[in-house]
């Protein structure tokens, strides 16, 4: 089975409240990428190249806090409700076209699902009950 992660958004504020959840939970981040990071990060206006573009905090040896921020000038706009996704994270490519196929079907993708320039196979949507997942296949792990 994938395992699941609790996958969080914020507008601007994700390093703040994870630096805060660190203190409460101890540990450290697994990973802090910037928006500035990514492929044309010099492109981004200046107020969001600090933006966290993906932070991990280790809660326990199962579970790891995830989150994001939005980004406006994509057009995101932070919402009660579009703040938390479930994060699966198969163990194959196979498993998470599954996944994603059988989890979004009758709802609304987000993003398909596709490799990525940080390794892996990836994608989002909306199920048809509201609910927001990410499918995260890493291909380094195997």
């Amino acid at each position: 089975m994938a395992k699941m992660n609790p996958y969080l958004n914020f507008d601007g504020t994700t390093e703040e409240a994870f630096n805060f959840y660190k203190s409460v939970f101890g540990g450290e981040f697994l990973a802090l990428h910037k928006m500035s990071d990514t492929p044309h990060g010099e492109q981004l206006p200046d107020h969001e190249k600090n933006r966290i573009m993906h932070i991990a905090l280790p809660i326990d040896e199962h579970t790891v806090l995830m989150a994001s921020d939005i980004m406006p000038s994509f057009g995101h706009k932070l919402n009660e409700g579009n703040n938390m996704y479930i994060s699966l994270h198969p163990g194959s490519r196979e498993e998470s076209e599954r996944l994603f196929n059988g989890l979004s079907a009758g709802g609304e993708v987000e993003m398909p699902l596709e490799d990525t320039f940080w390794g892996a196979y990836f994608g989002s949507f909306k199920d048809k009950y509201g609910i927001l997942w990410m499918i995260n296949y890493d291909k380094n792990q195997n």
